[in-house]
């Protein structure tokens, strides 16, 4: 859903640059009371992660295809805020490094692709979790319906971009129409790939997803054998005077709310995130140098209503047209494989190390005032 330049016109390609401006910088300081010393480093692997799998195309329909947008995956993983700024480095990578998605069409891209998803499916996935029984299957469920959603809300806050600024002479009905009904089909795509991700991250470390912390005031409820002694933080699901031990009320403190007011589990030992950071490089560096080959070549779903309605016919050459990795391929390698995977390979180490950069800063800054707090 990338938005090339010359789609939409200035006035209004301004006026979404200065809602994404103020998006960002919201979500820069949102971004400081869910970013702790584990989660920080991953965001940024978020960040990356999000780059490569938007390289795998699927097909959808009618010589059509879709790829993640990511804004539910990133704000269930690492909180509304932070998910804001994971698709903004990966949309600012994709523009100024491959060519994709407009420069001047940046912040059209941002409002819609980063906050309107982020936003929309974040609501409704703590609405889920909230009103139905708080386990790690209703993590799983509630990514799953939230990402649904998320992909043809994008598409919704699209057709009101160009109602307002379109530069095509295209009936607003036929926009709506085509855009909404091809991506609610990339909307199921978009709810498989999220339910996945989140729920192989939750089956193994639950306290690394932001969205499974215990918005009810409990910790997340983990089934567990009778024989099994409970963890730290986890509720074990089984009868007997160990079952009630292990379900006897905590101390006061240990649901005090986080500063930004959502109940936290129980306090458990803290434990390197290293094996799950390194698991999700791997992740990543295969979808995007490998898998990413074998992804889908037909047109995304803005790019077929674009070109079904002659929209592309305003499309304007891209600033960086000529990149070295424009088009994600490599200058002057001629083997169409080896290049599109060693760009993919360095788009995500690229937007690993400035998503990385960003998120480390800012969780620094997070620790220097509290510092002068205390």
């Amino acid at each position: 859903m990338h938005v090339p330049d010359g789609f939409i016109d200035a006035p209004v390609s301004v006026a979404t640059g200065v809602v994404a401006a103020g998006a960002v910088a919201v979500s820069l300081r949102g971004a400081r009371r869910e970013l702790d010393e584990r989660t920080a480093p991953l965001a940024g692997l978020v960040a990356a992660f999000i780059f490569a799998v938007q390289m795998l195309n699927f097909p959808v329909a009618a010589g059509t295809s879709g790829h993640l947008l990511g804004g539910a995956l990133a704000a269930i993983l690492v909180g509304p805020y932070t998910g804001v700024l994971c698709v903004s480095v990966v949309l600012l990578m994709q523009g100024v490094l491959f060519a994709d998605g407009g420069l001047t069409a940046l912040g059209v891209n941002i409002t819609d692709m980063a906050l309107v998803t982020t936003v929309v499916a974040y609501a409704i996935f703590r609405t889920i979790v909230k009103l139905a029984p708080h386990r790690r299957r209703t993590v799983t469920v509630a990514s799953f319906v939230a990402a649904l959603v998320s992909v043809p809300a994008a598409a919704v806050a699209f057709t009101a971009i160009y109602a307002l600024g379109g530069t095509a002479d295209v009936a607003i009905g036929k926009v709506f129409a085509a855009m909404v009904g091809v991506h609610v089909l990339i909307g199921i795509g978009e709810a498989a790939i999220t339910a996945l991700t989140v729920g192989a991250v939750v089956a193994v470390r639950p306290d690394l997803v932001y969205g499974a912390r215990g918005v009810t005031g409990r910790p997340l409820e983990i089934r567990s054998s009778p024989l099994a002694p409970a963890a730290p933080g986890q509720v074990a699901r089984a009868d007997g005077p160990a079952a009630d031990a292990a379900r006897a009320p905590e101390p006061d403190d240990a649901h005090a709310p986080e500063p930004d007011g959502a109940a936290v589990p129980a306090a458990a030992p803290k434990r390197s995130a290293r094996r799950v950071w390194w698991a999700g490089l791997a992740a990543a560096l295969l979808c995007a140098g490998v898998v990413s080959f074998y992804a889908s070549a037909s047109p995304d779903g803005l790019e077929k209503v674009a070109h079904d309605k002659g929209i592309d016919k305003k499309a304007e050459d891209h600033a960086a047209k000529d990149s070295p990795l424009a088009d994600y391929g490599v200058k002057d390698i001629s083997d169409a494989r080896l290049s599109g995977g060693l760009a993919g390979v360095i788009g995500v180490g690229a937007t690993l190390a400035v998503g990385s950069g960003v998120f480390i800063v800012v969780r620094r800054r997070r620790a220097a005032a509290e510092s002068e707090r205390g």
